[in-house]
């Protein structure tokens, strides 16, 4: 069950839809309208919403601000093999911001969905950096 939700907005939701089930293991759990679906994956729901002038997470701002995908916030999936996921992503031509780099904890790379969205893969090096298992 999921305990966390992140909300992104995207410009197409059937490739949002696809990209995520396809190339990141997530689960479609609901599709009631166009403009919006909901995925799991573990402990986290990833609700995606298309700008939308009707309502819902996708309106535009009280100033009339559209919402737009993209920028750096992001959540991390967790990989046992980061460099094998990566070289399959990039076959996939799934697009990558940056190269593996290493950190205090672990090593990471940021891919992003079809609508721009960053997603930081994440692969621990320490025990304290891991997720526990679910």
């Amino acid at each position: 069950m999921a305990t966390v939700q992140v909300r992104y907005i995207v410009d197409d939701i059937e490739a949002a839809i696809a990209f995520y089930v396809t190339h990141l293991g997530f689960h479609l759990d609901l599709h009631p309208a166009p403009p919006f679906a909901m995925l799991s994956l573990g402990d986290l729901r990833l609700v995606l919403s298309v700008p939308n002038p009707r309502g819902g997470g996708g309106q535009p701002m009280p100033d009339g601000t559209p919402q737009r995908p993209g920028g750096w916030n992001r959540f991390a999936v967790q990989v046992q093999d980061l460099a094998g996921t990566v070289d399959r992503l990039r076959a996939a031509g799934v697009p990558m911001r940056n190269t593996i780099v290493v950190g205090v904890g672990g090593k990471q790379v940021i891919i992003e969905d079809p609508a721009g969205n960053p997603v930081e893969l994440f692969e621990p090096t320490i025990a304290e950096a891991r997720l526990p298992d679910s």
